[in-house]
């Protein structure tokens, strides 16, 4: 992947509590930062786990960060209805383009710079390593937490709405998939994990699957580590690791191993 230049950073102080969205709010847009704003029903599902470990860590040093919108706020009517039912008829209901509209005025008016815009949706593009590198090197992101039967397509069609999916299943929610995306391209931004060469060693990053990797005991229940892991010969370990990946790769995932192959 290709370098990125050091953002700005700032710091906040945020800790867990009952209320995650006191964790993300009352502090200004940090120049140079990547960011995150979630439009959603369920704003105190954020951050969730994406305030723990290092994610949570970076959130708290001003490497990243995080905002919600709540849908509710621009529903309809006494009782603020965000829904309604699917013109032509059939199960469900379908968000109204006359209270997301509003929430993404609301995202485009709050952020500056490259960040696009995602609904997450079971019909879109599937996440993958590439789409999360991409949205690294971006300003930021704005996300759709789709519900019920989807959203009224004229909003995606007036805003040019890209639909990303978690995978080839249909969850009650885009959250847990807010969530995801977030989580792998955060891990991305210069800083976050610490050591940049684990990006560029895992799973997918060379379109292969990862090695098996192993560690201390030596021997454990009869198992021992590999015998070229521990000869401190670089070149064999490294042309271990590449065979291994590769068999893998070819195994469990053959639809990756043609294309690496292409």
């Amino acid at each position: 992947m290709a370098d990125t230049p050091n953002r700005a950073k700032g710091r906040k102080s945020i800790r867990l509590s009952a209320a995650p969205r006191e964790l993300m709010t009352g502090t200004p847009e940090l120049h140079g930062v990547w960011k995150a704003t979630v439009i959603t029903l369920f704003p105190e599902a954020f951050p969730g786990t994406l305030g723990l470990s290092l994610t949570g860590k970076a959130l708290k040093e001003g490497l990243w960060q995080l905002d919600t919108i709540d849908l509710r706020k621009y529903g309809i009517g006494k009782h603020r209805n965000v829904d309604d039912t699917p013109a032509g008829g059939g199960a469900g209901m379908v968000l109204r383009a006359d209270v997301v509209g509003p929430a993404i005025e609301e995202a485009l008016a709050s952020t500056s710079g490259n960040r696009p815009l995602i609904y997450l949706s079971p019909r879109g593009r599937p996440m993958d390593q590439i789409m999360m590198q991409n949205l690294a090197r971006a300003d930021g992101v704005m996300l759709i937490c789709g519900r019920f039967e989807g959203l009224d397509e004229r909003v995606i069609e007036a805003y040019g709405i890209q639909e990303v999916s978690l995978g080839d299943f249909v969850m009650t929610g885009g959250e847990i998939a807010a969530h995801a995306l977030i989580d792998a391209t955060v891990r991305l931004i210069p800083g976050v994990l610490g050591n940049a060469d684990s990006t560029q060693e895992e799973s997918f990053s060379s379109g292969l699957l990862e090695h098996p990797q192993y560690t201390k005991p030596a021997d454990w229940q009869g198992r021992t580590i590999p015998d070229v892991l521990m000869s401190g010969h670089h070149e064999k370990i490294a042309e271990w690791r590449r065979a291994q990946s590769e068999a893998l790769t070819q195994t469990r995932r053959p639809d990756l191993w043609h294309k690496t192959k292409r």
